[in-house]
């Protein structure tokens, strides 16, 4: 059982060779690609679970290979390589959407322990262990006394909650609970894979299925077979694939593509969504009986701003295990941090407050981190989150646009954003995205940079606002 393979960029072919061995050493499938023009024409014919690159390369830097990868990959898990004295130039990728950073010399054990860090949750891990969970509050509690009450049955399970509260983590939590946890965990994001991989990706295919198909290939439903398939971001799954994947919720059999033959498959189902499925369903773009199969036991996470009691101790607990592959053991949160981290309302979630704190490991120069150093910008008045908007600086799933921290473009008008009208989730994405649009003068490629989405996601959207009488198609 496998992950997909590691992509490497480095042009250094001495560091490039030792990370290779590495790799090879701990059994982990990677390529290599010297520069990042290679690389990125791998996109498109192969899956990555992690993309590990150096800072300064020839032609494209890694800077501007991350942000391609955002618009092709949003949801790809990217590690920037970089010297010790780059660290503001590795601050800057992290505001640009990278997950974590290497400060070179760093050791193989440190190299080998963040890719385990990521690349769980893109495939698979066999014992469900997981990331601990921090649970403080009486709403964690709740949520996990519920994981705790379902792992034991066999019973489809459907997490909500907004971008980056972390339902990866309790999907785990549920596997690890369950009589499950010997077999395969395989974790999959739907949004994260390009749509002409997708089914091949979940079903597998049979030789000569289609060009480049050179050998069989089993799909994440056979490889999950005994275990748990976690289904993340449900609700960009094509609406070609949800009949096929609900065929096999309800008959236990799988189909590769190219296969006359069925293969019966014993898999225990757990999907997540920060989105509204029964919208989605009520305006078409969502299977009914699709929904209902999927949501027998729903489980809804809530934001960080409403279990402030874990926000201090989960901190504590990032600083810990970055600090440690940062060779900077022993940091402490000042009393003034642990204030404006208290005080902060987490639009982003558990995923900006790892942000945080990365990013205040790279400006700390002493024993303690200050306010200063974790840079939160206070939401406007009468926003206390928002799953995929930018509304202080970061985006709902707490990653930074391509503008940065410090500002924004002056076409976007946050001010509209106070408390003067009730506004859903949905609204306010759709009227930030078409004023985006505007912003641009209709130039989508401009659009897609400042939002942080794919291409895919920005003409998937527009389509659904035409459809509902928001947007007329001219920008």
């Amino acid at each position: 059982m496998s992950h997909p393979p590691v992509m490497i960029v480095e042009d250094d072919a001495d560091l490039r060779e030792a990370i290779c061995v590495t790799l090879d050493l701990h059994q982990i499938g990677y390529q290599a690609f010297e520069d990042a023009e290679s690389a990125l024409m791998a996109f498109g014919t192969q899956e990555y679970s992690l993309v590990v690159s150096d800072f300064r390369l020839p032609g494209m830097d890694g800077l501007t290979l991350l942000r391609s990868i955002r618009k092709k990959v949003p949801q790809l898990p990217v590690v920037i390589m970089t010297a010790f004295a780059e660290a503001k130039l590795a601050v800057e990728a992290l505001q640009t959407g990278a997950r974590d950073f290497l400060i070179k010399p760093f050791q193989p054990e440190h190299l080998v322990g963040v890719i385990a860090r990521y690349q769980p949750a893109v495939d698979t891990v066999s014992n469900g262990g997981g990331q601990p969970i921090v649970a403080r509050s009486p709403a964690t509690l709740s949520v996990l006394s519920r994981c705790q009450r379902v792992a034991t049955t066999n019973a489809t399970v459907l997490l909500t909650g907004e971008s980056g509260v972390g339902k990866d983590v309790f999907a785990r939590q549920v596997h690890a609970r369950s009589p499950r946890v010997a077999k395969p965990y395989i974790a999959i994001n739907c949004a994260a894979i390009p749509e002409t991989l997708l089914e091949s990706t979940l079903f597998g295919f049979e030789r000569g299925a289609f060009t480049g198909a050179v050998k069989p290939q089993e799909g994440k439903f056979e490889t999950a077979n005994g275990g748990t398939l976690f289904l993340d971001e449900i609700g960009e799954l094509p609406i070609e694939l949800q009949a096929k994947l609900l065929r096999v919720i309800q008959d236990r059999v799988v189909e590769r593509i190219g296969s006359t033959k069925s293969q019966e498959v014993d898999v225990r189902i757990i999907a997540a969504t920060n989105r509204d499925l029964l919208e989605r369903v009520s305006a078409g773009k969502f299977r009914e009986d699709l929904y209902y199969r999927l949501a027998v036991f729903p489980i809804a996470i809530p934001p960080l701003r409403e279990r402030m009691e874990d926000v201090i101790p989960m901190a504590e607990l990032f600083l810990e295990r970055y600090g440690s592959t940062m060779g900077r053991p022993g940091l402490r949160l000042s009393a003034d941090a642990q204030a404006a981290i208290n005080a902060h309302r987490w639009p982003g979630n558990v995923r900006e407050l790892e942000n945080a704190v990365q990013r205040a490991l790279l400006l700390c120069d002493g024993e303690e981190v200050l306010p200063e150093h974790l840079e939160l910008k206070p939401a406007p008045s009468g926003v206390t989150g928002l799953a995929g908007l930018a509304v202080n600086g970061t985006r709902g799933n707490g990653e930074l646009p391509a503008w940065g921290m410090e500002s924004a473009p002056s076409g976007v008008d946050f001010a509209s954003f106070t408390g003067d009208r009730p506004l859903d989730l949905e609204t306010v994405e759709r009227e930030h995205i078409l004023r985006i649009l505007k912003t641009t003068g209709g130039n989508r490629k401009k659009a897609i940079d400042i939002l942080g989405i794919s291409e895919r996601a920005l003409r998937y959207k527009l389509k659904d606002y035409k459809e509902k009488g928001f947007y007329s198609g001219k920008d």
